[in-house]
């Protein structure tokens, strides 16, 4: 199954004003994967690259790449370590998001990872091929894909197909929580997953945080 997002590269002093603080606090410049539908809101990302600052992870996964890359890239370089490895399921998002990194010295690995079928739960559902993903003890997971439309609760097999490679005090931040289909599919990982802590926070599109 492809599903193909574009995502225009905009410089950076012309993103959004609400964007500026925090690429200007990254020393990010020049050309940036953003387009207004598809990227994170600047709120969301203010708060992973918080997260990513303060906690220090050694490994970040996120689901979805762009404009998150770059960011959470970044925050690894000022920490002086760390990495981010994205799954992409666009063969040509992910070639450019690649690229991007490779550009600016980024410690990030664009995977393209086709939506592929998986049997969960007795229910059939597209989700990012992990051919290619060999990571565990993941210290951080970002989770702003794959796109809500494909079906209802798309993001649920993030957990049910990473659960294993989490650390221990590994932290999730699920985008585009105050969507009903957010909602209900924390319910269901909270009833699948009891060990797990969650704060949902007011951001402009939802953000619930999970602790393992």
């Amino acid at each position: 199954m492809a599903v193909v997002i574009d995502a225009a590269m905009m410089p950076a002093t012309e993103l959004p004003q609400i964007y500026q603080p925090l690429c200007r606090h990254l020393g990010l410049t020049g050309a940036l994967p953003y387009t207004p539908h598809w990227s994170a809101a600047a709120d969301f990302l203010e708060r992973i690259v918080a997260h990513a600052e303060t906690a220090r992870p050694r490994r970040i996964v996120e689901c979805g790449s762009g404009l998150s890359t770059l960011m959470l890239a970044r925050a690894c370089v000022l920490n002086g370590a760390g990495e981010v490895i994205s799954l992409e399921n666009g063969a040509e998002f992910a070639a450019a998001t690649r690229a991007e990194c490779a550009r600016r010295h980024l410690p990030a690995r664009v995977l393209h990872a086709p939506l592929q079928d998986y049997a969960i739960a007795g229910e059939h559902w597209p989700w990012y091929a992990l051919d290619e993903m060999d990571a565990n003890d993941i210290d951080m997971l970002v989770i702003d894909g794959p796109p809500g439309f494909l079906r209802p609760e798309a993001r649920y097999p993030a957990l049910p197909l990473l659960r294993h490679r989490l650390a221990p005090g590994c932290t999730i931040f699920l985008d585009d929580a105050a969507r009903p289909d957010e909602q209900a599919l924390v319910a269901r990982w909270l009833t699948e997953f009891p060990e797990l802590g969650v704060n949902r926070l007011a951001l402009e599109r939802g953000c619930c945080c999970l602790q393992v």
